[in-house]
């Protein structure tokens, strides 16, 4: 870890987050019926200023100055059942009261749901994803109502949840307000348009800086991302330097927008070897996104030159090259990379949360891998984020949404782990927590208001990554000891929680790959095949 910290800046950065009051209550809400639905799209008014707060650079302001968020106040209503003020007035004057769009009486409706507002850190979230959290029970209940297109209900739950949620609460809170954003991108047509809008704006707000803080503060309070990148990183070396096939160039095809955080170690470990054992290594990186973004190229390249420079450093011959492509990761011709450098050369292909942003539709997966196998790596470093993800997006038809819903408990029981990590990793307030949020809850408006096959986040499960690598010819090449020993160490630097666990012994997948856990729920895959 503290190689990323030499690559990246020795110099620590100003924490630029203080605390601040909270402006939710962590304490059960009551309920004000008097509200119209969604304070006639409060919600939306909501977005309108996280873009604004984005556009504006949020780290630069407090973490918590405001809430943006849609509650019950006397500032848009006021309390019929409230004692009017003692101040003496010479006119009289009558405010209707704001009518509801549905009786609070329909509520009976959800009064079978049995909400537990206990607090977070006492439930746990099960296989459904539904454990006994109350934002769990109200989403699935959410979800399976505009499954069936009952729209009533959905009305009153969406109602319910845009007076519970705030992306600046508790864990519970957070989930259903990004939730809430997808189920009511989804129900206005405008997913696609949403998740531009949300893109744009991170955009605006992409810097070396901003990226570097992000990524290395994740890093150091939470395995997700390192897991894979010593997972891989033993992988590679093993199969570069066993002695029967030890080369002097080598070449890695980088398939991962993880911005580099995975090469230091690699290069601090080639730098142990003897100056005439040194091999020269290269890496080609693809970044890819659905338009080109000056901001990330700009990333790239501050990226590129501090990567140069440590590789001096650690006296390793090196060179690294950025290839950009706008469009789906399947339509870039690999062929044409300059990825062969003489017959001393070798090749490996790390695909770090890479396969899932290739769109499931037409066999691109399966297109990709095997354009992979064509170019004959020694090896192929796999890791991806465990989950059932395929299919499930916006359309109609009672089977769409029979297979939406299916998809939404997936969809929900990974993020509330994730969210659930996150919460318990990092500070209360931080901006770098914050943005990792926000990237999720634009996976989720994605998951849950885009096209299947137009969706970037279509993640699957180990089982079914492995079927595609097994079909291109490819067979899982088992960690060693020392590896699995690497691993193990990683995750004792972090909280309790955290746990590795091989593939089932039964399965026939059993040497491909082992799993991160949290609290015992799958959130990681890490593997490495040969052809």
């Amino acid at each position: 870890m503290d190689t990323l910290f030499r690559l990246f800046s020795p110099q620590s950065s100003r924490d630029l987050s203080r605390n601040s009051s909270s402006s939710r209550s962590s304490e059960p809400h009551q309920i004000h019926y008097q509200h119209s639905f969604l304070h006639q799209n409060s919600f939306a008014r909501q977005q309108e200023v996280e873009f604004y707060r984005e556009e504006c650079g949020t780290e630069h302001h407090l973490y918590m100055d405001e809430d943006f968020s849609s509650s019950s106040s006397s500032k848009h209503f006021q309390n019929p059942h409230q004692p009017p003020s003692t101040t003496t007035t010479t006119t009289t004057t009558t405010t209707p009261t704001p009518t509801p769009i549905f009786d609070p009486a329909d509520l009976s409706l959800t009064q079978d749901l049995n909400l537990d507002f206990a607090s977070p850190s006492s439930s746990s979230v099960g296989a459904s994803g539904a454990g006994r959290r109350w934002s769990s029970q109200l989403l699935i209940e959410c979800a399976r109502a505009v499954a069936a297109r009952d729209s009533h209900r959905v009305q009153q739950l969406m109602w319910m949840l845009n007076e519970l949620s705030s992306p600046y609460g508790d864990t519970e809170q957070k989930l259903a307000a990004y939730f809430l954003q997808g189920f009511f991108a989804r129900l206005t047509s405008s997913g696609p348009r949403t998740l531009r809008t949300l893109s744009a704006a991170s955009d605006r707000n992409c810097s070396f800086d901003s990226t570097r803080r992000t990524a290395l503060r994740f890093q150091e309070l939470s395995p997700w991302s390192s897991f894979g990148h010593v997972a891989a990183n033993g992988a590679i070396l093993e199969a570069f330097l066993d002695p029967s096939s030890a080369s002097q160039r080598l070449h890695i095809l980088d398939l991962s927008n993880t911005f580099c955080t995975q090469w230091p170690t690699l290069l601090e470990a080639l730098a142990t070897r003897s100056a005439d054992d040194t091999p020269h290594l290269s890496i080609t990186t693809v970044v890819w996104s659905a338009s080109p973004s000056t901001a990330v190229q700009t990333v790239m390249r501050e990226i590129g030159q501090r990567m140069e420079k440590f590789a001096r450093l650690m006296g390793v011959p090196f060179r690294f090259n950025v290839v950009h492509h706008a469009g789906d990761l399947s339509d870039l011709d690999l062929d044409t990379l300059d990825l062969r450098e003489g017959d001393s050369s070798a090749l490996a292909v790390n695909c770090i949360n890479a396969l899932h942003g290739v769109s499931p539709a037409n066999r691109r997966r399966e297109t990709l891998i095997a354009a992979i196998r064509r170019l004959q790596p020694r090896i192929v470093t796999v890791v991806e984020e465990e989950a059932d993800l395929e299919g499930g997006g916006g359309g109609g038809g009672e089977e769409e949404g029979e297979a939406f819903f299916k998809v939404f408990k997936e969809n929900l029981r990974f993020f509330s782990a994730y969210f659930e990590s996150l919460e318990e990793s990092f500070p209360k307030t931080s901006n770098e927590r914050l943005a990792l949020e926000r990237e999720a809850g634009r996976s989720v408006v994605d998951l849950v208001a885009c096209p299947a096959a137009e969706s970037a986040e279509r993640r699957d499960t180990a089982a079914g990554w492995s079927r595609r690598m097994r079909s291109a010819g490819f067979a899982p090449a088992a960690f060693s000891e020392d590896v699995t020993d690497d691993v193990r160490a990683l995750l004792r630097r972090y909280k309790e929680g955290w746990t590795m666990r091989p593939m089932a012994e039964d399965s026939e997948d059993a040497s491909a790959g082992i799993f991160l856990e949290w609290k015992e729920q799958p959130v990681v895959w890490a593997s490495a095949w040969k052809p």
